[in-house]
């Protein structure tokens, strides 16, 4: 049998068989290419099953969904046609259940709540809520509840009801309460690497061939500002930097068009 981790023990296959692949994103990684021209989550699934299967030419993988930059978590893909067609439907019909953990700032007022607001997506890539529906605007809807609360932070579970851009960011900020590390909706601090205290908990969907209810959950990040999840447990590293280390330590590039060999020394 194969070992279960993707390029480094400490970076977990989250799921895998013949028709889906899940991941943990770290915080830090883009999930798709852009023009910065920096690795991504995709191509590194590719060149990792092109070298784990000794696949000939191009390898198909396809995204169903994405997760921000600075955001952590469990992100699923489609490893043939078929399956990403019925992922891809069960995300836009809303039947796929995507639960979050946050660590926000203060106390929220009610221990668990449904909001629903009327986002815009702006072309600098931030997004604003009007009071009122409007052309440009999308329903946003999510439900959360209170796990935890310290002297002056909460700990939220988030199911989200639709997935708009930065939704659960733009959210929990309109109610008063911003992600830790969120400066761009009004965190007060930043996190020592950009990251935000948002991860993407839990995927609960149907198998696109089995048919049957698959759950696919992300431990959590060492480092994740919460204590009361126990240290013994297994936690990969939170942020992409600290896993581009480890990776260089094997011989590894992470760089996605040199990982199919070892680096010379």
């Amino acid at each position: 049998m194969k070992d279960n981790y993707f390029y480094h023990p400490l970076w977990p296959v989250l799921y895998e068989d013949n028709h889906l692949l899940a991941l943990y994103k770290p915080a830090g990684l883009l999930v798709q290419g852009d023009r910065t021209g920096e690795v991504s989550l995709l191509d590194l699934a590719k060149a990792w099953l092109k070298m784990r299967y000794q696949k000939p030419g191009e390898v198909f993988l396809a995204l169903v969904h994405r997760l921000d930059r600075p955001v952590a978590g469990a992100l699923l893909f489609g490893r043939t046609s078929k399956a990403a067609g019925r992922l891809s439907e069960q995300f836009r019909s809303g039947t796929i259940q995507k639960r979050y953990l946050a660590v926000v700032h203060g106390h929220l007022k009610e221990s668990s709540g449904r909001l629903i607001h009327h986002i815009e997506r702006r072309p600098e890539r931030s997004s604003v809520i009007h009071a009122r529906p409007t052309h440009q605007t999308r329903e946003a809807r999510l439900s959360y509840r209170v796990l935890d609360a310290s002297s002056s932070s909460s700990l939220v579970e988030i199911q989200l009801e639709t997935g708009r851009h930065h939704q659960i960011r733009i959210q929990m900020a309109q109610l008063g309460h911003p992600v830790w590390g969120d400066l761009r909706y009004g965190a007060p601090f930043p996190l020592p690497d950009k990251q935000i205290a948002l991860m993407a908990h839990r995927l609960t969907l149907i198998h696109p061939t089995l048919k049957s209810e698959l759950s696919i959950e992300s431990p959590h990040p060492c480092g994740w500002p919460w204590p009361s999840i126990p240290e013994d447990s297994f936690r990969p590293p939170w942020n992409w930097k600290e896993l581009q280390v480890l990776m260089q330590e094997i011989g590894l590039s992470p760089s996605a068009c040199s990982l199919q060999q070892p680096v010379e020394s």
